[in-house]
């Protein structure tokens, strides 16, 4: 889940979305200007505010690095990115990186035009450009601000999104940090939609770029800590994340202000033994049937962190059109639960007057599913040179083989995302957030009863 709140806009947007999102639309770099000037942005934590403010003060935050990234030691103050010394230091950064086409000795920081796309607790993002200087590559600009790290950690997403983008080229290009925060790639692109989602030929893109994300070495994108082969095959972030979140959850429901009734609903007892219980059952179905593949899971595949290019290089195949960003919860996780948490995205319209509900009524049908197997499988045997070799009937039992994991798995998405949205809930359950911009307790209330539903049909 990531809660895509207020109304869908045209707006410029390669960033990588951060829960909750506002559905970003991309502009060409012709109408970036007028967009971003025109721009209402929707009620978001992540997007907000509908005045463009940044809330968060300019306090000091961990400078974040990684081998292979060029740094600058400079640190930027958010408030004061109207002001000329914000733009001077802006493109002292920009030249100690070396951001593409940004060395000519024409650009200078009077010229720079910068254009806020978000303020929040997390991070404040703004598009870059210098349109009096032909050729100037428009760049997303990130600085951070502070954060707890309960949910996400900032090293672990910097190294993912580097080792991604330019190993494998997936993802949004870093092309520096600074002391308090990153330049980003910016690419022309549409944000898909919730109707997108839904289209064969898009989710047989989906499928694809799935596959080759699932395909990349788990070693590469875990700041080389190596992981050998039975370890790998054992690793499930999301039960590292469930025993990690649960204990934070508790803190936040143990507290005075808490809602009784969301407390009972919850019951998070209850909720301890449910999971202990499922994954018992869950193990045990490895054990017997095969485990699903551990790789290197986005698990947050919903529409809002994927784009799709407007225009395709010539000779790339035509899935390459889909880009995917928000790397916030990549980690190593069975394959089923990256493509079950996928299918529990269609179930959710982050631009409803309820965003926080999903409807069980759209998730996929099962020739919808089979659309999305039938690609992801075939891009999983190109990649292993399999593909000569895959027959219909050997599909047929791989897509059958899949469908039963996705199946087991799929409880556990709903159990981690309940857990999230107590967390995220903490700031509005202590009265620091007078104005409440998306229901956390109530989305994780869904998932909670969507976790209990599930394990109820699997006989739990």
């Amino acid at each position: 889940m990531s809660p895509t709140l207020g109304p869908e806009v045209p707006l410029p947007s390669s960033v990588p979305f951060t829960r909750p999102v506002l559905s970003l639309a991309r502009s060409s770099t012709s109408s970036l200007q007028s967009e971003v000037d025109n721009l209402t942005i929707g009620t978001s934590p992540a997007y907000s505010s509908s005045s463009l403010s940044i809330p968060f003060e300019d306090g000091d935050v961990d400078v974040v690095k990684v081998e292979g990234l060029r740094h600058s030691d400079i640190k930027l103050e958010a408030r004061r990115y109207k002001s000329a010394p914000f733009l001077a230091r802006l493109l002292e950064i920009l030249h100690t990186i070396r951001a593409p086409q940004w060395s000519s000795p024409e650009i200078t920081s009077d010229r720079i035009e910068i254009q806020k796309v978000s303020g929040s607790m997390t991070n404040a993002v703004f598009f870059v450009s210098c349109p009096s200087v032909p050729g100037t590559r428009i760049l997303l600009l990130r600085i951070y601000g502070p954060s707890s790290g309960s949910l996400i950690s900032r090293p672990k997403e910097l190294q993912t999104l580097h080792v991604l983008s330019s190993q494998y080229r997936i993802g949004p290009r870093v092309y520096g940090t600074f002391e308090n925060g990153r330049i980003e790639e910016f690419f022309d692109a549409t944000t898909l939609t919730a109707a997108d989602m839904r289209e064969p030929k898009i989710s047989s893109w989906i499928g694809a770029r799935m596959a080759e994300l699932h395909g990349v070495d788990i070693n590469a994108v875990t700041q080389g800590s190596k992981v050998d082969a039975h370890e790998e095959n054992e690793w499930s972030a999301v039960e590292q994340n469930v025993q990690s979140w649960l204990g934070y959850a508790r803190e936040v429901l143990a507290l005075a202000s808490a809602p009784e009734q969301v407390c009972r609903d919850l019951d998070l007892d209850r909720f301890e033994h449910e999971w202990k219980q499922y994954l018992r059952w869950l193990h045990e179905k490895e054990e017997c049937e095969g485990k699903s593949k551990r790789i290197f899971a986005h698990n947050d595949t919903q529409y809002g962190n994927l784009l799709r290019l407007k225009t395709l290089k010539e000779g790339l195949p035509e899935h390459r059109q889909i880009i995917v960003v928000d790397f916030e919860y990549a980690s190593p996780n069975p394959a089923a639960f990256d493509i079950a948490n996928h299918f529990h995205e269609w179930t959710a319209n982050y631009h409803s007057d309820m965003p926080h509900i999903l409807n069980p009524a759209l998730y996929p049908s099962h020739g919808q599913r089979r659309n999305f197997y039938r690609s992801y499988l075939t891009h999983v045997a190109l990649a292993a040179d399999d593909a000569s070799e895959m027959s219909d009937v050997l599909l047929e039992t791989q897509m059958q083989d899949l469908e039963s994991l996705v199946r087991a798995w799929s409880p556990a998405s709903h159990a981690m995302w309940a857990l999230w949205g107590v967390v995220q809930a903490r700031e509005i359950v202590e009265g620091k957030d007078g104005e409440p911009e998306f229901d956390y307790l109530g989305y994780s209330r869904c998932r909670m009863d969507g976790f209990r539903e599930e394990i109820r049909a699997l006989g739990l």
